[in-house]
């Protein structure tokens, strides 16, 4: 399990922006979003946390691992 803390995720659309960018790089990975902590966890297929870090940080959010 990989946990980044998303501080800029502020509401749904944010939320579902930050699934999809990681669902892009990693299809079959589980994605759990906590909004009112502004967590998000992912169990990955096959994408390293680094690699689902860039990519939910070009989604245009600041990811830091939590």
């Amino acid at each position: 399990m990989i946990a980044f803390q998303i501080t800029d995720m502020k509401d749904a659309r944010g939320a579902t922006a930050v699934t999809k960018a990681v669902m892009a790089l990693d299809r079959a990975a589980v994605v759990r979003v906590d909004l009112p902590t502004r967590t998000i966890e992912i169990d990955p297929a096959k994408a390293s946390a680094r690699q689902l870090g860039d990519a939910i940080r070009q989604a245009g959010y600041c990811a830091e691992a939590a």
